[in-house]
């Protein structure tokens, strides 16, 4: 029988920590390569884009599993998310191009992938501020409809990685199969087969688990 693994979600945070350590190593050892700036651009870049697509997996791996109480993690993976974007973001704006107000608003409008990324970038900012359990009270139904945006982000995400990307486009294309595929099994054929596949695979005696799938929130 398996031991379940105590505190769960200091070992999420510890392995969402990951990345973040690994640049900080990296920049200490002077292992960031030739152009630094453009690698911490790009590392951030790509963990908020995996963090989007494993936040995107909850829903679908509770309905596969049955196992309810993965919905407590969504919400910090979410906000790992953001922490990442918001490397990102302040990477571009301070390495990248000095603070300069000017210089930034001309890189928006002059290149459509900076255009697409500081958009997610900014429907990613309300989706952090209303994340914790009193915004969703207060919000109610508007919650749910607000936290929808995250599959629209996601998609900016792909895209933005898909036009910066010149040459090789095998990793964005491989993510952007990810987030179809996630969006697929959201349709109502998609979960009917969830459903077929975890009354096949998962025991019987996981029934119980399941009682609180229902309330545990289907915003994503």
């Amino acid at each position: 029988m398996p031991v379940p693994l105590r505190r769960p979600k200091v070992w999420i945070a510890l392995v969402c920590l990951l990345p973040l350590m690994r640049l900080i190593f990296l920049g200490i050892g002077g292992g960031l390569g030739a152009n630094p700036i453009e690698f911490i651009t790009h590392s951030t870049g790509t963990w908020t884009l995996v963090g989007l697509l494993v936040t995107l997996s909850v829903t679908p791996l509770r309905q596969l599993t049955g196992r309810a109480d993965l919905i407590r993690y969504r919400r910090m993976l979410g906000l790992f998310t953001f922490f990442y974007a918001c490397l990102h973001f302040v990477t571009y704006i301070w390495l990248d191009q000095f603070f300069d107000p000017a210089a930034i608003a001309k890189d928006i409008v002059k290149r459509p992938f900076i255009t697409v990324g500081f958009t997610a970038f900014l429907l990613l900012i309300p989706l952090a501020v209303t994340s914790t359990h009193a915004m969703m009270r207060r919000l109610g139904r508007r919650w749910q409809q607000l936290h929808r945006l995250i599959y629209l982000i996601a998609l900016l995400g792909v895209i933005h990685y898909l036009w910066l990307v010149k040459k090789d486009l095998t990793e964005p294309l491989i993510y952007g199969a990810v987030l179809t595929l996630l969006l697929v099994v959201r349709l109502p054929w998609g979960v009917t087969l969830m459903k077929m596949g975890r009354s096949r695979f998962v025991p019987a005696s996981a029934g119980g688990r399941q009682g609180g799938e229902r309330s545990a929130g289907r915003a994503q």
